[in-house]
């Protein structure tokens, strides 16, 4: 086992692997911004160094400060979290040629699953289902050529980073040119990497997704399925949950299998997550991210295993302490995304000095966040404050327990989603399940905006 991590994230997630190290008898460092000096992850670590000003060009992407830090204090390895470096292939050469265990899959398969039309290459030759696309496209012409063959809609999506970023539907050939455009800068400037691809626009498909975990011996398993469904107009998701409800067992014994076959295929080690689109009877592979995920705490309430834990001792070396059938899904659980963002003006972030803060509790409910009342939300991060999940023998009890809980958390200072939030919990249409992934742009398209 690690004597010591370097935690090159922020916020929550970085508080999060701060935690499980502690339980596992490992010192930690933190790193911070200028703008991310009074955090909590910065208090709670053993360590802690400022790696530059708030902008993330200059801290938390600024790979030869983070690096030098790593060395300077003695650290054995580095956990990236999620976002900013962690499926970055250069980061994890770099950590790894000076001496740092990276603790997430190797440099090669980050690289081969971090380009999206690579990925589906990989997997469409392995055998997993894809949705008819495009290889790499570098121009508005060419995937013009490409959506003419296949038939419109389609979606055009950058080959790199994720989180809804360089993707547009695309409904007819008047509106190629400047989709892409428009998707290709934001791909730039959110990845450094403009490059794009096409596939065709499945229209209400449910975006579901497996955990695996894979260790250095070979032994690879499942953590079952995330439903990820319910997301924003930009593609973010905001409420997930497992296991996924309503899902037709055959589909989801089918989904497991290929997420494992597929992480067999690049001979994926540690923590993982195929996304599928899920239409019906037919399963679509999407991407693979080669990290821990956001929603991962769903995963961790339903199977009782800590992902974060498995993480950094399959990086050590150890091998999975489980086999699949150990591995036994109990209950529900839901999470829900609090972020600094106004609903009622199509979710414009926030950033500000935040008041009186209070987070529920009570029987099977848990938050992971990283702010107090009093700590200032900086304008230059992802705008999440906090994750709330809860737990419930049935879906139906979860969502009761999600409501109750979104109704005593108060957050004052910026404007957040929990009472949207609170509000979906008690739609008649999202408690009967099996949403797909366009419902909650239908729902805000009929919404009546809530009286300020």
């Amino acid at each position: 086992m690690f004597r010591k991590v370097l935690i090159a994230n922020r916020g929550e997630i970085a508080l999060r692997i701060n935690r499980a190290c502690h339980e596992l008898g490992v010192a930690t460092v933190a790193i911070f911004s200028e703008a991310d000096r009074g955090s909590l992850h910065v208090r709670h670590a053993d360590e802690a160094f400022c790696v530059g000003a708030g902008p993330v060009a200059s801290s938390y992407l600024n790979i030869a400060n983070i690096i030098s830090t790593g060395l300077i204090c003695g650290a054995d390895a580095i956990h990236p979290g999620y976002g900013f470096l962690a499926e970055n292939a250069r980061f994890a050469e770099i950590a790894r040629d000076h001496g740092l265990t990276f603790i997430g899959p190797e440099p090669g398969v980050i690289a081969a699953m971090g380009d999206k039309a690579t990925a589906r290459r990989i997997m469409d030759e392995s055998g997993v289902p894809i949705t008819p696309g495009s290889g790499i496209l570098t121009s508005a012409e060419a995937a013009a050529a490409f959506a003419a063959e296949i038939g419109y809609p389609v979606l055009l999506k950058a080959t790199a980073g994720g989180g809804g970023k360089g993707m547009r539907a695309v409904e007819s050939p008047a509106e190629m040119a400047s989709a892409f455009a428009t998707a290709s800068a934001e791909a730039e400037a959110s990845f450094k990497d403009g490059r794009m691809y096409v596939e065709k626009l499945i229209r209400s498909p449910r975006h579901i997704e497996v955990q695996v975990l894979g260790d250095q011996y070979g032994d690879v398993v499942h953590l079952g399925e995330r439903d990820c469904s319910v997301q924003k107009p930009s593609h973010q998701k905001l409420i997930e949950e497992a296991p996924a409800a309503a899902l037709d067992p055959a589909v989801r014994d089918r989904l497991h299998d290929i997420a494992v076959t597929a992480a067999r295929a690049v001979k994926y080690t540690n923590a993982g997550t195929l996304e599928f689109l899920v239409d019906g009877p037919n399963v679509y592979f999407m991407e693979m991210n080669t990290r821990i995920q956001v929603e991962h705490p769903v995963t961790e309430m339903v199977y009782g295993v800590d992902l974060v834990k498995e993480q950094i001792r399959i990086a050590s070396g150890e091998r999975l302490g489980f086999t699949q059938a150990d591995l036994q899904p109990l209950g529900c659980a839901i999470e829900v995304r609090v972020n600094a963002e106004d609903p009622e003006n199509n979710f414009a972030p926030a950033a500000g000095t935040l008041g009186r803060v209070e987070f529920p509790g009570g029987p099977g409910v848990r938050v992971d966040t990283h702010v107090y009342s009093g700590s200032v939300v900086p304008p230059f991060y992802d705008s999440m404050l906090a994750k709330i999940i809860v737990t419930g023998r049935t879906r139906e009890s979860a969502i009761l327990r999600m409501e109750r809980a979104l109704s005593e958390t108060r957050i004052e200072g910026v404007k957040t989603t929990v009472e949207f939030c609170r509000e979906i919990m008690r739609d008649e249409e999202f408690q009967h399940a099996g949403l797909g992934v366009d419902w909650l742009p239908r729902y805000l398209a009929h919404r009546v905006p809530a009286t300020v």
